[in-house]
């Protein structure tokens, strides 16, 4: 299970944020297998089974928001609880633990992985790896998206509804060639790969016993 904590950057200056992004990450298209609470102050937390449904929000969190973010992969003790806050397991540690470890990461962003009893040696240290690759990967995967411009964004929401690059031209009212354009300059094929890469690896990492690497 994945449980996603985060935490608003630079809280005493800026404006509560947590309505917003508990609005954002609200809906059908969310994934959250918990929905995302606030649990204290600035913070939220949810949890997911999905490794897609992490990346999706991930993706959310980074874009509309200066969020610290932790990603806890492990087990939690079930039944789940209605609210994430009253949630317990090793998952929620690790999350706790990676949001701890982002505070200085340039990134903001950190991975953690509590394994459970059930992993043998071998298996631990695979998925102890797998986390590690999956934090590499989220850095880069993040630093992508930030850099991100409003048109780069305009054209990338098309284009994720399934819109092809000839239908966001008529939509946007420029022409194929300048959709073309904005398409490269905003890594959209980088960002795709991108989140294959990181989906791989975090499943990985969150596989129980006994699912085949």
């Amino acid at each position: 299970m994945f449980v996603i904590t985060a935490d608003q950057v630079d809280r005493q200056r800026a404006h509560d944020r947590v309505p917003a992004a508990l609005s954002l990450l609200t809906g059908p298209r969310a994934g959250a297998h918990l929905g995302f609470e606030r649990t204290a102050g600035d913070e939220i937390q949810g949890v997911c089974e999905d490794p897609a449904d992490v990346v999706d929000i991930l993706t959310s969190l980074i874009r509309h928001g200066d969020w610290r973010i932790g990603l806890g992969i492990g087990p939690v003790e079930l039944p789940l609880p209605t609210s994430p806050r009253a949630g317990r397991g090793p998952a929620f540690v690790a999350s706790r633990d990676a949001l701890v470890a982002a505070h200085p990461v340039p990134g903001q962003l950190a991975v953690r992985c509590r394994v459970g009893s059930g992993h043998s040696r071998a298996d631990r240290e695979l998925r102890l790896r797998h986390t590690r690759f999956a934090e590499t990967a989220l850095l880069l995967y993040a630093r992508l998206l930030r850099s991100r411009t409003m048109e780069g964004w305009q054209v990338t929401d098309l284009l994720m509804q399934g819109l092809t690059q000839k239908d966001a031209a008529t939509r946007l009212g420029v022409t194929p060639s300048a959709v073309s354009q904005r398409v490269r300059r905003a890594g959209w094929q980088e960002q795709q790969r991108g989140r294959e890469l990181v989906i791989h690896h975090v499943s990985v990492a969150g596989a129980r016993p006994g699912d085949r690497a």
